[in-house]
């Protein structure tokens, strides 16, 4: 469970568009990322899809009429826009759209968009034609004036056929949103960020690779941790299968030469450096031209060490504070405090991957943060996301 969302008052206002079905899905993940969710919907709405089923989802009543009776003797538009800690409009239909950039209030969702002080966000959704006319554009240029937040719709296939913008956002892009809002600590406002994320591949010969079982989740989740913040962050990824955070400065790299390169050219503008990638310690001397073929005969990679990003970084450290990562399967602790010491670092965070439920591959982490002035903090199981807060909420302390 995410602790942005947890125990959150999200408004979900739904106009009458295709894109309305979406609406399921983005309820349903509000509620299991710990929020509380009420919908109000515009009559055309209903029509796309119906009341009931975001009634069952989010547990609560939907409203879609100025003047349906309530249990309360509330004004409805009111209330709803007094109870919202953020107020998300997905889809949001050019009528919508246009409604509130001119103040018109003629329908429940619409007065209550003008009733709210609650952020407000407006995902659109619509035909490409409808989208890029002047008029919608001049649109959401005034929302966005006025203080309302605007999310891109994609591109692809629309319902009508077309093919362009228009698509509703991606429920992990609004969620993201949503996030960004909800997090309450803007403690990284200012700071650079430097992440290096995922494995490395070592080039073998045209068609193989040695690398290692590192997803990149960990270091994706600290650089989406510090962006929500308010840092300025670099993300040094090897490859991944992995969706890049928002509003991160991606800088994707295959092999461990090429995230030293990149990671040095960095350095001296960050403030923080989470060195969170698995980087392959050897790589292949020799790199074949062409396939090698099967034989009969075994064959033999002769291997020379590669750079030691880290050690590096600790040698040249200035005003940085460096946070180094020891995934180990034993001895956990002698490790990682050598490794503290030897790399100069001023955190390293220890866990034990030989462990399925936060190992390689898991959307788990648990560890142990050892500071170089003997501090230690145990953080336990937790999603990953969460894991890398509670990894920002130390490091902090000493800036």
């Amino acid at each position: 469970m995410n602790s942005s969302f947890t125990g959150k008052n999200i408004l979900l206002g739904i106009s009458g568009g295709i894109a309305a079905y979406k609406a399921a899905d983005l309820t349903s993940r509000l509620i299991k990322l710990g929020s509380n969710v009420k919908v109000v919907m515009t009559k055309n709405a209903t029509r796309f899809i119906h009341p009931l089923t975001l009634e069952s989802l989010s547990g609560n009543q939907v409203y879609h009429d100025t003047f349906q009776s309530t249990e309360r003797y509330d004004i409805e538009h009111i209330a709803l826009a007094k109870w919202a800690d953020v107020f998300v409009i997905a889809p949001a239909t050019a009528n919508v759209i246009g409604k509130a950039a001119c103040g018109i209030a003629d329908d429940l969702l619409s007065t209550t968009i003008l009733a709210t002080e609650a952020k407000t966000i407006f995902a659109p959704a619509m035909n490409t034609v409808m989208y890029q006319k002047r008029v919608v554009q001049d649109n959401l240029k005034k929302l966005e004036d006025f203080g309302y937040v605007i999310i891109p719709p994609g591109k692809g296939r629309l319902a009508c056929g077309d093919w362009g913008e228009g698509k509703l956002a991606d429920v992990d892009d609004i969620i993201s949103a949503l996030e960004e809002i909800l997090w309450e600590k803007k403690d990284l406002v200012g700071k650079r960020i430097l992440v290096t994320a995922g494995p490395t591949n070592e080039t073998i010969d045209p068609v193989r690779f040695i690398s290692n079982r590192s997803s990149g989740k960990m270091g994706y989740a600290i650089a989406k941790a510090c962006a929500i913040r308010g840092a300025t962050v670099d993300l040094v990824t090897g490859p991944t299968s992995i969706d890049p955070p928002k509003g991160v400065n991606i800088h994707s790299v295959e092999s461990a030469k090429e995230m030293y390169n990149t990671t040095i050219g960095l350095y001296s503008y960050s403030d923080i450096v989470f060195k969170a990638a698995a980087v392959a310690d050897y790589r292949v001397q020799e790199v074949a031209t062409d396939k090698i073929k099967k034989g009969s005969e075994p064959i033999t990679l002769k291997l020379e060490r590669n750079p030691d990003i880290l050690l590096e970084l600790g040698r040249t450290k200035k005003h940085q504070i460096l946070v180094g990562f020891a995934a180990e399967t034993q001895e956990l602790e002698q490790y990682a405090l050598r490794k503290l010491k030897d790399k100069n670092l001023d955190f390293i965070l220890a866990n034990d991957v030989s462990t399925k439920r936060s190992g390689f591959q898991s959307d788990f982490n648990q560890g142990i943060l050892y500071c170089i002035n003997g501090d230690v903090e145990t953080i336990p199981l937790m999603d990953k996301e969460d894991f890398a807060h509670r990894i920002i909420d130390e490091v902090i302390k000493y800036i």
